[in-house]
């Protein structure tokens, strides 16, 4: 166990690690903005070479990189060129906003999969199961926006049953807007959670169902009925044990997805999340000189980057860890025997 546990501590850092190579390359070799974004809308070109010096762009880039790499590791994402604040501020002030959808979404997507998934596998071709086929194929359809704007006009503006947008803290309220609070912090994170879960949920349905199904036919779960087991035994004791192990890792997959899928979600609500933050900073400004346009200000979204990149990558570790905790009996090579 420990081995493995070491193996794939020693995987994730070379992933984290090429990962920020590719990161220091997009955003910060690439565009060769940084001067320019600085000194602002109207730049020239000594302008930007005095900054690029003052930056240490003008540095050797194998330099620049270790400097990269070294901040990093005292905990540090950089500065904004525009704002002239710590980067580490704007991710911590919009983490905990994405961590909230994904967490809410995560939430529901797992209560209508598990349910619903279940139940369908258990009743197959009922009315159930094929109301629930009909509603996982529109559930894969639809993108987050459109669902994102149709659940806001049709529950927001229409029943006011929840707020279009907005965001409420969950521990310290707003004196000024007289928001804040756990009930309206989950009041306002219905519509964005929902909206984020309901793609999520149609998988998991789907997976659910055709893993049961699967179970249900295996030599073990027809010993067990013939030996007078009951049906509720049977399915909680041999057919879920095995059928459901696997989304253990699938969770963990997913919460990638759900980050890339909730920066649609928080533009369309207007949460400051780390999506929409990044959306904010890729604006772009026009060059005096090049009359080229330049994106703004990057290390914000380099920051985001690395970090999101980073709870993917320990996400992934803690669900293989939790899959090998649940059932010993797996190996660590990905074998694994059925619960007789």
């Amino acid at each position: 166990m420990w081995t493995y546990l070491l193996r794939r501590l020693a995987w994730a850092g070379v992933v984290f690690v090429a990962v920020t190579l590719v990161t220091f390359v997009i955003f910060y070799v690439i565009p060769s903005s940084g001067p320019q974004s600085v000194q602002g809308r109207q730049t020239r070109t000594r302008d930007v070479a005095r900054t690029a010096r003052d930056l240490g762009l003008d540095r050797p880039l194998v330099v620049q990189y270790a400097d990269f790499l070294r901040r990093l590791a005292q905990g540090s994402l950089g500065r904004s060129y525009t704002q002239r604040r710590s980067v580490d501020e704007i991710v911590l002030r919009a983490a905990p906003v994405t961590a909230s959808v994904i967490v809410g979404g995560v939430v529901i997507w797992l209560a209508i999969g598990l349910s619903v998934g279940i139940l369908s596998a258990l009743r197959p071709r009922s009315l159930l199961d094929r109301a629930a086929m009909v509603a996982v194929l529109i559930g894969i359809s639809v993108h987050p926006i459109w669902l994102g704007f149709l659940l806001a006009w049709l529950l927001g503006a229409k029943a006011h049953v929840f707020p279009v947008g907005g965001y409420c803290d969950f521990f310290h309220p707003d004196p000024h807007a007289r928001c804040g609070g756990p009930a309206e912090w989950a009041w306002h994170l219905a519509l964005p959670c929902l909206t984020l879960a309901v793609f999520f949920a149609a998988m998991y349905v789907r997976m659910v169902r055709a893993s049961v199904l699967d179970v249900l036919d295996e030599d073990y779960v027809r010993t067990a009925r013939a030996k007078g087991a009951s049906e509720r035994r049977v399915v909680v004791r041999h057919v879920l044990r095995n059928a459901l192990l696997p989304l253990v890792s699938m969770v963990g997959m997913d919460v990638g997805l759900a980050l890339g899928a909730a920066a649609f979600v928080e533009v369309v609500f207007g949460l400051p999340g780390l999506g929409h933050v990044a959306f904010e900073h890729l604006g772009f400004i026009r060059s005096v000189d090049t009359g080229s346009y330049v994106p703004v200000d990057l290390p914000v979204t380099a920051g985001i980057v690395v970090v999101l990149t980073g709870t993917i990558i320990v996400t992934n570790l803690l669900a293989d860890l939790v899959y090998c905790w649940a059932d010993p009996r797996i190996g660590l090579r990905g074998r694994s025997v059925p619960v007789e």
